[in-house]
């Protein structure tokens, strides 16, 4: 089976650590892989260092915006890459398409009208309230040839939208994964991180580690997080990650300005882009999820897998990771005080944290490993093929073990 995938950005980021770490482990004589991406960026390098065939398109520039000039251009950009992509699909001929996006989902939609291929929109992402959201859905619903996979049940809801009878059944629900042999409780290099961060015995360390954009409120815990220093005064806050879209450049200065501005500079550790994050992991004390929407929250399932207990916001994807007060901690995003006395509590009582963590570990171990993930992926691409080969138009159902697994 001959599978193209196809990626609207080189950049990478969550989405396309998973794809590479799956494509790793399809079999190579089942699957054939072949990457589709842009050169501008480490992905089409990776890629090709996992065993795929690279081949490399247009750059997709679009964002949802209110502009009119902007929306011409992204519309212009839109065009452009369908037209790439569709010469290089005609070129590839592959038996089903996994586009690693919502917007390369419009592409490969687009790109294949007339020609009869499958196409896979793999969501990661929660549309926003936005006119253009209502005509994705449409795209998606009118595309018969085109099916889903959601990260997460919230991610299935929002899709649908007020298209659900239509589109609910053609989306099915796999739980994203991590690798275990990477994300490991095991290690004995605790102090000798703890050491690099600068952090001192009887330091309470809180990490926050992904992409610096709002959307991750990085910023609001950082106001919390002054609040805290009043009851915890050896508290310090470590930020891992760096701005990953140009427009997330000025967040990350503002971020190193409110802390200097709030006197708390000196209790912050601002790491930028680090490769040893699961080493970061098992060196804090307690990992914060401060999400204001989180389509899944994969970073609290490496934390979980780790050994490190997990404070999140109830938001979206993340209550279906996490049971508040059996596997980790839940409060609502904005409540900034809620957030402070969380911290607090949680600061002052090892017990309870060690608990957490505890279960959160055998959580990660069931739920969310790899081969768990892979046997789902290949089910469905299989599944796929049968459809194809009796020429079905059928919605696919929503597997058993991807439902059961969304819901405990």
């Amino acid at each position: 089976m001959k599978i193209v995938f196809y990626n609207h950005t080189g950049k990478v980021s969550g989405a396309e650590r998973l794809l590479l770490n799956a494509s790793r482990r399809l079999d190579g004589v089942e699957f054939d892989r072949i990457m589709v991406c842009p050169a501008d960026g480490p992905l089409a390098d990776l890629a090709g260092e996992a065993g795929m065939t690279v081949h490399t398109v247009a750059n997709l520039e679009a964002r949802f915006t209110w502009r009119p000039g902007a929306f011409l251009r992204y519309g212009k950009s839109f065009v452009r890459v369908i037209s790439d992509f569709r010469r290089k699909i005609i070129e590839l001929n592959p038996d089903l398409i996994h586009a690693n996006s919502i917007r390369a989902g419009l592409v490969a939609t687009g790109a294949t009208m007339g020609l009869k291929m499958k196409v896979v929109w793999h969501l990661h992402d929660l549309l926003p309230r936005h006119p253009l959201s209502s005509a994705i859905r449409m795209v998606a619903a009118l595309s018969k040839r085109s099916r889903m996979i959601a990260v997460s049940q919230a991610v299935r809801r929002n899709f649908c939208g007020l298209l659900s009878p239509s589109l609910h059944n053609r989306i099915t629900v796999i739980l994203n994964a991590i690798d275990l042999k990477n994300f490991s409780a095991i290690g004995n290099d605790r102090e000798e991180i703890r050491n690099g961060l600068l952090l001192e015995n009887g330091d309470f360390a809180i990490g926050i580690v992904g992409q610096l954009t709002p959307r991750k409120g990085q910023m609001e815990l950082l106001e919390a997080f002054e609040k805290l220093l009043r009851k915890v005064p050896r508290a310090v806050l470590v930020i891992a990650g760096a701005a990953i879209f140009n427009r997330d450049g000025e967040y990350e200065e503002l971020l190193r300005s409110m802390a200097l501005r709030l006197g708390i500079s000196h209790r912050v550790r601002m790491l930028g882009a680090r490769q040893d994050v699961p080493e970061i992991m098992r060196a804090l004390d307690l990992l914060v999820v401060n999400s204001r929407r989180e389509p899944f929250g994969l970073v609290a399932c490496e934390a979980m897998a780790v050994g490190t207990p997990v404070l999140a916001t109830a938001c979206d994807g993340l209550p279906e990771i996490i049971d508040h007060g059996r596997n980790g901690w839940l409060v609502p995003f904005g409540d900034q005080q809620t957030l402070v006395d969380a911290l607090s509590f949680l600061a002052e009582r090892p017990e309870v944290r060690s608990e957490l963590a505890g279960v959160a570990r055998e959580d990660a171990a069931k739920r969310f490993a790899l081969e768990r993930y892979m046997n789902e992926l290949q089910a469905f691409y299989r599944e796929q093929a049968r459809q194809a080969d009796r020429g079905a138009t059928v919605p696919v159902a929503t597997t058993a073990a991807s439902e059961t697994l969304a819901l405990q």
